[in-house]
């Protein structure tokens, strides 16, 4: 597939582009209380640019895709946690409710209706620049779209308040290689990076930058989400003391995230009995750990412990059908074994 990419923007004019500014804006009387992603919608701009930043925007595509191509990655089905992240991921966009698809699905299909950017700081002042898009379109008017993650240090606009200059700010400045001299930069600026984070076309992302991908689409936000309601039904089990130091590292710890997203695919952790803790006892045992039983229940005392338990419920310890030697992953996809 990304053969063909390559080959699509190769034969794509270099003019044959357009560059959208993504933002994320706070819905209206939104309550304090709702879910984050419930708090936001996503605006798309068009932003006119000259024949040196196509060509430049068309030249970056091509680079990442001859790079991608050269390496000959795998390409896999996403999934939240995976062992080798240079790998090509899909993202089936089918079906599935989130506040950034409809920028893809909807927005980005009725192009009459964009807007375009003639002001940067308004928008920045009152929307989060979030990502930016280049749409590619063939003779046969068939888009691609390119994503990246702007990050808020690549933004600079004029700082004012109640429109008045800040008395104390920056300014920004380059040097000039012709006169040799340092020069006040004006305007608003922005840094659009030489990386492409993925791909969508007809309704799937190919993902290159995993991490980025998520921020984008908010799935970063949905898996804090998921570990808080995964937590309360592992206190609801009655099977554990001390989970309340497991709301508080999901609060501090963005990385036990994706653990708790797992343990609710795998969920190993329904139907519960002294015997099941017994056996977790056991196999933390066996691998030099440690957990603790009191009262019917496992203990929690630490981030220790719940690293442990987590490991344990998510069947990180595994064991190689042939070699017969021991494994830890959290990955890992079910099979169906032949009898």
């Amino acid at each position: 597939m990304i053969e063909q990419f390559l080959e699509k923007f190769e034969n794509i004019g270099k003019n044959n582009l357009h560059l959208y500014f993504i933002t994320r804006v706070l819905k209206p009387n939104i309550k304090k209380r709702a879910k984050i992603l419930d708090k936001y919608d996503f605006e798309i701009y068009q932003v006119d640019i000259d024949k040196e930043i196509a060509k430049h925007l068309h030249e970056i595509s091509i680079k990442q895709l001859e790079y991608v191509s050269k390496k000959q990655l795998d390409v896999t089905e996403y999934e939240a946690i995976t062992d080798d992240t240079k790998q090509i991921f899909t993202y089936d966009a089918s079906n599935k409710a989130m506040s950034f698809l409809d920028v893809v699905q909807n927005k980005l299909k009725n192009k009459s209706k964009i807007p375009k950017v003639n002001n940067l700081t308004e928008i920045v002042n009152s929307e989060e620049l979030w990502a930016y898009s280049v749409g590619f379109f063939d003779k046969n008017q068939d888009w691609i779209y390119t994503f990246r993650k702007i990050l808020k240090g690549k933004v600079a606009v004029d700082e004012e308040t109640n429109n008045k200059k800040k008395l104390f700010g920056s300014f920004r400045t380059k040097f000039n290689t012709e006169s040799n001299k340092l020069e006040i930069l004006k305007g608003e600026t922005i840094n659009l990076d030489e990386r492409i984070d993925c791909i969508y076309f007809e309704n799937i992302f190919y993902i290159f930058q995993k991490t980025q991908f998520e921020q984008i689409t908010g799935l970063t936000e949905e898996f804090k989400e998921h570990a808080e309601t995964i937590a309360d039904e592992l206190i609801a089990t009655d099977m554990f003391d001390g989970m309340d130091l497991l709301k508080k590292q999901i609060q501090e710890t963005p990385a036990v995230h994706k653990k708790l997203v797992r343990l609710k695919k795998i969920n190993n952790y329904q139907n519960l009995t002294e015997k099941s803790l017994n056996k977790m006892i056991k196999i933390a045992k066996r691998y030099g750990g440690k957990l603790k039983k009191n009262n019917g229940k496992i203990v929690i005392e630490n981030e220790k412990d719940i690293d442990l338990t987590i490991k344990v419920l998510v069947d990180f310890y595994k064991t190689g059908e042939f070699s017969g030697k021991p494994y830890g992953t959290f990955s890992g996809k079910e099979l169906t074994a032949n009898k």
